[in-house]
């Protein structure tokens, strides 16, 4: 209760940040705001050329099942690598005034969280351009699900960013991690394609619960499961909760560290 006290009285410094951020993220580039969807675009079919035409997935309308998957992992990985260096990158700021040290990196998941809001229009417009469509109650449980992974993702994030004060190598090992991360979560193939023998290990992914909800929404229309919920805000509190409290313990020593 302290802790979110503390942020709500922080909430005009948080949504300061998030509106910088979201200004600053394409500041100077010709095509500026665009490439919120330029970039996701340009990797759907990249993606879709690879294991649709060339290797051969089998899976119907596959670029519909790639997108409902890969614009959430989008979010998820920008925010454990630009939150583990948000501390780093505001040094000066933490050096010089008091202030929660939660308030860099929630801020920068929050502007990626919003980003990937504005991406999800190109979700819908495939869905509808292509005739696909939705079902409006499957639908209703799409922001359960997001709120499940921003907690995911804000929980390594603030792992990541007071780990990264002390061992910035992290920063760069990071890249390396969320690569390998991607290939072994179920965005590119179904989770029917994985070894029975190796699936336990696979479940033990914390964002293969939150993109088969998000498929089982988006492309297959269906209310997701109420156990793959369960088990997807399981992870996401748990990591969380540790995310808090190994900031907390780390926090005191970033200004003689930075």
């Amino acid at each position: 209760m302290k802790i979110i006290r503390e942020l709500y009285a922080y909430r005009e410094m948080i949504s300061s940040l998030v509106k910088k951020d979201l200004r600053g993220r394409y500041k100077g580039s010709v095509l500026g705001f665009l490439w919120t969807f330029i970039n996701p675009i340009c990797q759907i079919i990249i993606y879709t050329m690879v294991f649709s035409v060339i290797m051969d997935s089998g899976i119907d309308n596959f670029y519909l099942f790639l997108i409902v998957g890969l614009i959430p992992w989008i979010f998820f990985s920008s925010s454990i690598n630009g939150g583990a260096v948000s501390i780093i990158i505001q040094q000066d700021l933490v050096k010089k005034i008091y202030f929660p040290r939660k308030v860099l990196p929630i801020s920068y998941v929050t502007s990626s969280f919003v980003n990937m809001l504005f991406s999800f229009v190109i979700i819908f417009a495939v869905l509808f351009v292509s005739g696909f469509g939705v079902n409006i109650f499957a639908l209703v449980f799409l922001p359960l699900v997001m709120i499940i992974e921003y907690i995911l993702a804000l929980g390594i994030a603030l792992i990541c960013a007071a780990c990264t004060v002390f061992f910035r190598d992290l920063e760069h090992i990071l890249g390396i991690i969320t690569m390998a991360w991607m290939y072994l979560t179920p965005i590119m193939y179904s989770v029917d394609m994985i070894p029975k023998k190796i699936l336990p290990i696979f479940n033990l992914n914390p964002m293969t619960p939150v993109i088969t909800a998000y498929r089982d929404i988006l492309y297959f229309k269906n209310i997701p499961n109420i156990e793959t919920l369960i088990q997807a805000l399981c992870a996401g509190l748990a990591i969380f909760f540790l995310g808090i409290f190994i900031f907390s313990k780390l926090q005191r020593n970033f200004a003689e560290e930075l």
